[in-house]
């Protein structure tokens, strides 16, 4: 996306870019230390009050949907579908230690070896996954393999028979030759993550928008507010397509844009009073 708008400008730009875990990011954001913050989960209550202690006043910007995504290796030929029941009795806090084959799961599942792999505590994944499965963000076992880069999460998982992990639907979209896709069951039968169950939301309860908070002092310089506006326009649809995100309908994106050419402050979407409904109906009753 960087490279793109930058050859669109020919150049004349440079952005600077760091890899952090959405939790790391925004301690640099509200540090005053990055203009602009990837998340792949809304700030916190506490990132809020750390960006106002720092003088930080941000815009929050939804820009994509992803769904987060469980793959196991390619050799497994038992697992198709979990439902959150399962999911929680392996990552649990109380499995830590104790749930370690496959059969504790489910009885009719071979006793071999579990192993997992996940995001690191850092990562605004882990945060969404943990609440979203266990009940409380940051609650989980330990004793799992985490890494902050997804690809090291996709290459150990291809590698080990015994694997099951969760990444962004994207890494899977690149790796779909070396894993294999697990389905998730709701509560209303099993359902893969693919652009249209994302997208309508019977992806659930792991589909989730993706957002970037911009620094109202970075607001004002003409380059970020030409990249920014580059970014959450409808017409980079399709590139938010060929990297594995799902884009919003034109009209959310409109909202984005608008809402960031007006300089909106402030997040609707985290902190203390979050707001409840889709992402256009919050983005919506917030112009």
């Amino acid at each position: 996306m960087v490279e793109d708008w930058g050859d669109s400008i020919g150049g004349s730009a440079r952005v600077v870019i760091g890899i952090s875990g959405t939790g790391g990011g925004f301690k640099k954001f509200c540090a005053g230390d990055a203009d602009i913050n990837d998340a792949s989960r809304p700030i916190k209550a506490s990132e809020v009050l750390k960006c106002a202690e720092g003088g930080i006043e941000f815009i929050e910007l939804p820009v994509a949907l992803d769904g987060l995504t469980l793959g196991v290796n390619p050799d497994n030929d038992f697992v198709s579908c979990l439902t959150i029941e399962e999911l929680y009795t392996m990552w649990a806090p109380e499995a830590e230690g104790v749930i370690d084959r496959w059969n504790q799961v489910r009885a009719d599942w071979p006793d071999e070896k579990l192993r997992l792999y996940g995001p690191g505590v850092d990562s605004g994944s882990f945060d969404y996954f943990t609440e979203t499965i266990n009940g409380e963000a940051q609650s989980s076992r330990g004793d799992f393999t985490s890494s902050e880069r997804d690809n090291v999460l996709v290459r150990g998982i291809a590698g080990d028979r015994g694997s099951l992990g969760y990444f962004g639907y994207s890494y899977f979209v690149e790796n779909r030759d070396i894993l294999k896709m697990v389905a998730v069951d709701g509560g209303n039968g099993c359902i893969k993550p693919t652009d249209e169950t994302i997208n309508d939301g019977t992806y659930t309860p792991l589909s989730r928008p993706l957002f970037i908070y911009v620094s109202k002092k970075a607001w004002e310089e003409p380059d970020v507010k030409d990249f920014i506006s580059y970014f959450v326009s409808y017409d980079r649809a399709e590139l938010l397509r060929d990297l594995g995100f799902v884009p919003f309908p034109e009209r959310v994106h409109d909202l984005v844009l608008d809402r960031f050419q007006r300089g909106l402050s402030g997040t609707i979407f985290g902190g203390e009073n979050r707001q409840h409904g889709t992402v256009e109906e919050i983005l919506a009753a917030n112009q």
